[in-house]
């Protein structure tokens, strides 16, 4: 049969080392190598009996694969951030006039995929870049050779500071930073942006950078700077609007933007400025809401979607989508598509494992979504609660069914926790 891998070309797919996208060879290789997952056939169960125990065991391997590397799905959210996103990088790429180019604050709470979606704009930007120049540096100084960089990606520190999050941007291209100080990782930075012909200076997680330090200045002088290297400046962060990284701007309702005020240094730690104010797009990447029949629709329409990558043997069309299972798909994680692909992800491998092939209510009860990422940084609001984690029991006693003086408790899943912002309207 030819409706399962061959073992070499699966281990292939499925053992390489996921990419670091915060240097250049891990930014290369997701670029290049993103969407590029084959996806497993679908098999009724008898089909699936026919199979020989080895290649059984082959196709539950790549079933199990897939479930776990669910694509980028697009929602109306992300499809807002998207085109603010690609408009900023595409115009100011293409910005000859040595105007201030303005930034993009992507904000929002944890597991909403902000990350994703920007990185996914980024390197579809970075292709059309490429293809337009021959995969050369149109800026390059002859005689010399550079690593050809339009996207640069950093993750800024868990423990951030404007100094360690200024090695970061070197560390994506392998410079040394040596005992640098600030104003001296600062030049080095802009040096690089420039010699590496970089157009889009991503910085992710940028509200670990803490604002209520001593350090402050030091953190919005470092914005500024990043602003004045003629790259378009994305930050990525949770709740920006809280963070201080915007208690010096202001709101401007003709532009729709924040508008940072100048540094009160003619220089800033050594590098040139202008006295220009620096502007900031500021979007955010809300999660699924069900307040409108527009909203539902958008939600069972992602459902859907997933619904059509699931591998499971006996599941039927309208799994996901139909009676109830998506009003209580949005009981279970808030509308949050991380928390969701997680409960999807966990549900499929109990559903393989205890041999039910398909997703209900029931299933899903007794998976309880776990966050335990060393990567994120709980402190900086970058793990969302989690509601609804696991089934209610079914006798409840006066004391935990009611509150003192025999109200019933509240059910609080469906309050809206997110941080809209004030500016968005």
């Amino acid at each position: 049969m030819t409706d399962v891998l061959p073992p070499h070309v699966l281990a292939e797919m499925i053992t390489g080392k996921p990419p670091r996208r915060d240097t250049f060879e891990g930014w290369q290789h997701y670029r290049t190598t993103r969407g590029q997952f084959t996806a497993a056939p679908k098999l009724t169960f008898a089909q699936w009996r026919a199979l020989s125990p080895h290649r059984r065991s082959l196709y539950d391997l790549h079933r199990t694969a897939m479930h776990v590397n669910l694509p980028l799905q697009e929602t109306p959210m992300s499809l807002k951030v998207s085109r603010l996103v690609n408009r900023r990088m595409r115009n100011n790429a293409l910005k000859q006039k040595p105007a201030t180019r303005a930034g993009v604050m992507v904000t929002g709470w944890g597991y909403q995929g902000k990350t994703e979606t920007v990185c996914e704009v980024a390197a579809g930007f970075e292709d059309a870049w490429l293809d337009m120049h021959n995969h050369l540096n149109p800026t390059a100084v002859e005689g010399t050779w550079d690593l050809h960089a339009p996207v640069a990606y950093v993750q800024t520190p868990v423990t951030a500071k404007p100094k360690s999050t200024c090695q970061a941007v070197l560390d994506f291209f392998g410079a040394p930073t040596r005992t640098m100080n600030l104003p001296q990782l600062i030049s080095q930075a802009a040096q690089s942006l420039h010699d590496h012909g970089v157009k889009a200076l991503i910085l992710d997680d940028i509200t670990r950078l803490r604002m209520h330090r001593a350090d402050d200045q030091d953190t919005l002088d470092l914005i500024r700077a990043f602003m004045s290297m003629n790259v378009t400046l994305i930050l990525v962060g949770v709740d920006i609007p809280g963070s201080g990284l915007l208690r010096e701007a202001r709101w401007d309702a003709k532009t729709r933007q924040w508008v940072m005020p100048p540094s009160d240094h003619a220089r800033i730690h050594g590098f040139e400025t202008t006295q220009t104010e620096r502007r900031f797009d500021l979007v955010e990447l809300d999660r699924f809401r069900h307040s409108t029949t527009a909203e539902i629709a958008a939600f069972t329409d992602h459902l859907r979607g997933i619904e059509q990558q699931l591998r499971l043997l006996k599941a039927k069309r309208g799994m996901l989508t139909a009676g109830g299972m998506p009003e209580y798909l949005m009981r279970r994680t808030g509308g949050v598509v991380g928390l969701l692909e997680r409960l999807i992800e966990d549900g499929a491998q109990e559903a393989m494992d205890c041999g039910k092939e398909f997703l209900d209510e029931g299933l899903l009860d007794e998976i309880v979504i776990s966050l335990d990422d060393p990567g994120r940084d709980p402190g900086a609001g970058e793990v969302p609660p989690v509601p609804g984690a696991t089934r209610q029991p079914r006798k409840k006693t006066a004391g935990t069914a009611r509150q003192k003086g025999g109200r019933a408790s509240r059910n609080t899943v469906f309050d809206d926790h997110g941080p809209r912002s004030a500016a968005q309207g």
